[in-house]
């Protein structure tokens, strides 16, 4: 039977010992690398179009009112030849404009009627224009004076001021591609103008997130109303995450 020599010990000892600190480290490194956070910048990329209207939309509500039924019809029915007269001259085809609604309203016929009554009859209608000729409508809407001038009693709904045209947008799908590409271009060149200023590189995309498309006026004064411009602008941001590399 052999005895190990004491300098035999001496090395298996300093072997294990050796061996049980590097498993350590091995294993403090790995805890320590299994905490760390990954490097991430969150940035937003926008991207802006004007565009202009495809689609008018324009009611003209007109009334009259008396106690022979039979006179107020005869002045809507005038009313409403000179409208479509109007509309004509403007360059607006009859077949733009059509019928929406006609009201009748007998004021001795309410139940809850109070007061004297001036005019027993109240006759309102409603003509739209439909029409891609956003700009003959816009220079139509200019001369509404020459109805009022000609007799016609223009109103708004329920007593309130008459309404403009309606101007609509309806070729978003046309231009969502491009808009979407804009916008991640833009957020990748911001990201990569932070990675440079950071001194890390950029990586790849971890999380992208495209947010709505938005209409808007293109005069955004306090008050503006995006569908009374023929021209809009059309917006879109994304958010994209990027990771980043030493």
């Amino acid at each position: 039977m052999s005895i190990a020599s004491p300098l035999t010990r001496l090395a298996a000892t300093f072997v294990l010992a050796l061996g049980i600190a590097v498993g350590g480290w091995q294993i403090g490194h790995g805890f320590i690398a299994g905490r760390e956070q990954p490097r991430v910048i969150s940035v937003k990329g926008v991207a802006e179009r004007e565009v202009k209207a495809d689609l008018a939309l324009w009611a003209l509500r007109f009334v009259a009112t008396g106690n022979d039924l039979a006179r107020v019809q005869q002045q809507v029915s005038a009313d409403e030849k000179r409208v479509r007269a109007f509309l004509t001259a403007a360059g607006l085809p009859a077949a733009t404009t059509e019928v929406q609604g006609l009201e009748v309203v007998d004021l001795l016929a309410q139940a809850y009627r109070s007061g004297p009554v001036d005019s027993r009859f109240i006759i309102t209608e409603t003509l739209l224009v439909r029409t891609a000729d956003v700009h003959e409508v816009a220079e139509a809407s200019q001369q509404l004076g020459d109805l009022v001038a000609a007799g016609v009693a223009l109103s708004g709904q329920t007593g309130g001021p008459i309404q403009g045209p309606v101007y609509l947008y309806t070729r978003l799908n046309d231009v969502k591609p491009a808009m979407i590409q804009e916008a991640t271009r833009n957020a990748r060149l911001a990201a990569e103008q932070f990675a440079t200023d950071a001194g890390s590189k950029l990586g790849g995309i971890l999380r992208a997130s495209q947010g709505l498309f938005q209409i808007l006026p293109r005069d955004a004064v306090d008050g503006a109303n995006e569908q009374a411009q023929a021209a809009k602008i059309v917006r879109v941001v994304s958010t994209i995450d990027y990771g980043l590399v030493p």
